[in-house]
Parts: structure tokens; C-alpha cells; sequence
């Protein structure tokens, strides 16, 4: 087994081992990729401040997160067609983020069914869910989410219209793929991967296939998706579906101080700080950036969670003493997966819980849900004026 240090250890894995069609889905972005890239360098302006002679024994990390406790405050984002990335990939991140003691967030878009995890976990998993325009599916969805047990609802607001991302285009994504002569080049040089496909019967959108009406099979699946998104999604929508989920509501793609409010007047748990990785509004401001003036906006009315960035405990700390009360990770475990199924998962999840862990030390704190800025250096323009 490779010695895992850093999470790009994971990413460097990830490409020689998974197909480049799902590689380039995960790291990748939409139109020009500028938000994807300042998602990250964004990170880098920030610095931390050092401190010595300070007592550092005794360190906690613990925390919670919507009234859940958590072994760090880290949560696994959702993300799709995470079962292409390694065979049966939501279910084994389930379980690695299960042992590890921190959420796990199954897609809407998942190749593994909402029933195929619950069956395969013993812990509550929270459930991310895209609006349709087919009420009937939606409201189906919500029952089999609650049937599984599933303890928050994660509603994402940014997705009613798809961002182009030009490498999808280009490869041809599909689930399972499509079998044209590039891409049956390229699987011919990962045949781990290849190996696992063989051994499941999950290869396809497992949420979907087979509940939504008209979609029998992955022939019609692509027109379905397509045409499914809710463009008409707004507050009301929200505040209907949040009486009919009834339980604990996310709702992920907040970047603005106005629709923070929003979430506030219609009784959200949580909103997490995000621009989809990247992968929707190009042009549109980090995440990190944006978190403090989020922050000042509501966050002494409603918990703050972020994510668009984090890959490494650092970024972690970083978001968390500027406010935020926990944060997700998506691409990070990502690599693991398609680098080494569930060990790689939980390889992510310890190298960012050790750097965690160790950059607080030195910055003089043992406890996580004591970090505020006065552990950060940041740029005094680090917000921006913008006109």
C-alpha cells in the first residue's frame, strides 16, 4: 500500500487508476474554471498565526453538526456518479465516514440507491436532494429517504440549470459508459476498476432508474435529466418541501447575504456556503471569500456550513475560524475512492483530521469549536471591494 501523506497523494492515484472520464467529472469545473481554481488559491491568501509555550495536550476535535456529533467537523459533500468512481463507491464512503464518526451526503444523482446504503450502514446518512419538475418522483423520494432513516434533508439551490463543464462534453460522460474506441482505449489501461464494475450490478442511477416514470433504463435516463430540472424553483417551493421532509433542512448553495436571510425567514437548520465547486457560476467568488460577510449577515440565527475548496485540515481550520461550524468535503475523498476504494476514503479523512489536529496544536488551541480569527492571519483586501 502507498504511504498517504497529503490529499493530492490521493489525487495523483486517482488518475492512473479510475477511467479519465470520471476522473475529469470530479476535477473539473464550468466554462473558463476560474471559481474552481480561486476555490482553492483563495485558501492560500490565508495565513495562520503561530503561538508557543502554550498547553497542548489534551486536543479535541469533537464537535457537532446540526445537533449530530461528529469525530471532526467534516462532512462528506454529495456528489455524483460516485459509484463510477470505484464499484459500489457511495456505499463504501458510507461506511468509511460511518467508522470515522462524520456525515456522508448520498446525491440525488448516485449510483447507489438511497435503499442500497441504508442496507449496508447502521448510522443515519443525510440525503442531498435536486428538485424535479415531477412532484410525484420528488415526493417519492422524500418518503423512501424518511423510510431509510435518513436524519437531514440537504436541498441544493444551485443546480435548477446546468453549468456547462467543457471535459464532460468532450469525454462523453455517461453512467455506465459508452463504449466508443477512445474510451475503450482508456479502459484497457485500468482494469482494477474494470474488475470492480464486473463484480456489481450497480452501474447506473440507482435513485432513478426504475422510480421515475418513463426511465426503465439508462436509454431514457439522459433525456429524463435533462429536462427535469426545476427552473421554477423558489422560497415557497423551499417552504413547502421543507414542511413535507418535516426534519432537519440544508440547504446547500448559498453565496450571497440576501439568500442567507431567506434561509433564515423560512426556519433552515443550516445553509452551506458554496458555489458547487466551481462547477456552476463561473466568474462567481470563492466560497472562503465569501463566508465572513455570511457570516456577519446571520450567524448568530442559523448554523454555517461551508464547502467549495477544502483539501486539507488547514482549509478546514481556516473555514472554521472564520466561522463556519462545519464543512465538506467533496473532490478530497473523492480521490480516495477512485484511489483505493474505502481505505482511500478513510485515508482522506485521517490526513485531514491529523493536519487538523496538528495546525491547531500550533496555533495554540485544543479545542476545535473553540477557533475564532484570531488564529488566522488574512488579508486585509481578502473580501474585496466590489462595486
Amino acid at each position: 500500500m502507498p504511504i498517504i501523506t497529503t490529499i493530492d497523494d490521493l489525487k495523483r492515484l486517482h488518475k492512473r487508476r479510475a477511467p479519465k472520464m470520471f476522473y475529469d467529472y470530479a476535477e473539473s469545473g464550468s466554462w473558463t474554471e476560474q471559481t474552481f481554481r480561486e476555490n482553492t488559491s483563495d485558501f492560500e491568501q490565508i495565513r495562520l498565526r503561530q503561538r508557543v509555550a502554550v498547553d497542548m495536550s489534551d486536543r479535541s476535535t469533537k464537535a457537532q453538526m446540526i445537533g449530530q456529533d461528529v469525530a471532526m467537523p467534516v462532512a462528506l459533500a454529495p456528489v455524483g456518479l460516485t459509484g463510477m468512481q470505484c464499484a459500489d463507491g457511495e456505499i463504501k464512503a458510507a461506511k468509511a465516514a460511518e467508522k470515522f464518526g462524520v456525515p456522508f451526503t448520498l446525491s440525488t444523482m448516485s449510483i447507489c440507491s438511497i435503499e442500497d446504503v441504508a442496507e449496508h450502514t447502521k448510522e443515519p446518512f443525510w440525503f442531498q436532494l435536486y428538485v424535479m419538475q415531477d412532484e410525484e418522483f420528488v415526493d417519492n423520494i422524500i418518503a423512501r429517504a424518511k423510510n431509510a432513516g435518513c436524519s437531514a434533508l440537504v436541498l441544493t439551490l444551485d443546480l435548477q440549470i446546468l453549468g456547462q463543464r467543457h471535459k464532460d462534453l468532450k469525454n462523453g460522460l455517461t453512467a455506465p459508459p459508452k463504449l466508443t474506441i477512445p474510451t475503450m482505449i482508456n479502459l484497457a489501461t485500468k482494469w482494477q476498476w474494470g474488475l470492480g464494475m464486473l463484480q456489481t450490478k450497480r452501474r447506473s442511477f440507482g435513485n432513478i432508474v426504475g422510480h421515475a416514470k418513463g426511465v426503465g433504463d439508462t436509454s431514457s435516463l439522459a433525456s429524463w435529466t435533462a429536462e427535469q430540472f426545476d427552473l421554477r424553483l423558489d422560497w415557497d417551493k423551499i417552504a413547502k418541501l421543507k414542511e413535507k421532509w418535516g426534519g432537519k433542512l440544508i440547504l446547500k448553495g448559498i453565496l450571497d447575504p440576501d439568500d442567507a436571510k431567506k434561509a433564515v425567514e423560512i426556519g433552515a437548520d443550516a445553509i452551506i456556503v458554496s458555489n458547487h465547486g466551481g462547477r456552476q457560476l463561473d466568474g462567481a467568488l470563492s466560497a472562503i471569500r465569501m463566508l465572513p460577510q455570511i457570516v456577519r449577515a446571520v450567524g448568530d440565527q442559523i448554523e454555517i456550513h461551508m464547502d467549495s475548496g477544502i483539501r486539507s485540515g488547514q482549509d478546514v481550520l481556516k473555514a472554521l475560524a472564520l466561522g463556519a461550524r462545519g464543512v465538506y468535503i467533496g473532490r478530497a475523498y473523492i480521490y480516495g475512492l477512485g484511489a483505493m476504494g474505502e481505505k482511500g476514503v478513510s485515508a482522506a479523512l485521517e490526513v485531514i483530521h491529523k493536519e487538523l489536529d496538528v495546525t491547531m496544536a500550533l496555533c495554540g488551541r485544543r479545542d476545535v469549536q473553540g477557533l475564532d480569527r484570531d488564529v488566522l492571519l488574512v488579508p486585509k483586501d481578502f473580501e474585496g471591494q466590489w462595486d
